[in-house]
């Protein structure tokens, strides 16, 4: 793929949604079969809670009917209600950590190098996430977290290769985040997180990109799921909606 057929491909996923600065279809990703993912089927997106009417009425026209929140309840402070018809599925991947991770592990946190030991620690929430999925209405799904960097980028990782999208197409997708992140922080007058982000990061010597290519060399995502408690038919699931079945030819 060129360089500028990659660009484009990239910003016609990339979705308007007002109130959020980080949302994209997970449609049109290159696969090892050779089909892409299908478009309209998931989308991964930064914190809703800033949903404006406007960009409410655009997730509803995009046919969205579920929303994943991978945040603990407590950071639930949406402006407006989700509107009627829309099913909210909480997967609190924080929570599903426990203590014990978050004191062996919380320094890593916003980095992708806490991905690994999330996975190696944690595969129950992995297990969880993908069961929601599974079980979630007929049409198109979005997952999100409060930048749609971290978690979501965890799961996005988990759901695109399950998928059997190629690895660097997964990595590209993970880098797109950043840029769309880093202002959001001096936007809403946060503490910028990123000091601290980008100083774990040096410290452990490695770049974001070459992380989550190393976490997905040899790494089986259907294999992981099956051993973390997802079933057979929940992975199903969720590959029939990035890979639908392709109709069959007419006879004759």
């Amino acid at each position: 793929m060129s360089r500028t057929h990659a660009l484009a491909a990239t910003e016609d996923r990339t979705l308007v949604w007002d109130g959020c600065l980080n949302v994209r279809d997970l449609g049109g990703l290159p696969t090892a079969s050779g089909r892409p993912t299908a478009r309209g089927a998931i989308v991964r997106a930064d914190n809703l809670d800033r949903l404006t009417a406007e960009g409410r009425e655009t997730l509803l026209e995009y046919g969205v009917r579920t929303v994943v929140d991978l945040r603990d309840a407590s950071e639930h402070k949406p402006l407006l209600p989700l509107p009627e018809g829309v099913d909210l599925v909480r997967v609190p991947l924080d929570e599903l950590a426990g203590e014990a991770w978050w004191e062996a592990y919380g320094r890593l946190d916003g980095t992708p190098l806490a991905f690994g030991p999330y996975l190696e620690h944690c595969p129950h929430a992995a297990a969880a996430l993908v069961s929601a999925m599974a079980g979630a209405r007929p049409g198109p799904l979005v997952v999100h977290c409060g930048a749609g960097r971290d978690r979501t980028g965890l799961a996005a990782l988990l759901l695109l290769s399950l998928a059997g999208v190629t690895p660097a197409a997964i990595v590209e997708d993970y880098l797109l985040s950043d840029p769309n992140v880093r202002p959001l922080y001096g936007m809403l007058r946060l503490q910028d997180p990123y000091r601290r982000i980008d100083a774990v990061m040096a410290e452990a010597g490695t770049g974001a990109g070459d992380v989550v290519a190393g976490l997905l060399d040899g790494f089986d995502a259907a294999d992981y799921l099956l051993a973390a408690g997802a079933t057979a038919a929940e992975l199903a699931a969720v590959r029939e909606r990035l890979l639908p079945m392709m109709p069959m030819p007419p006879v004759g």
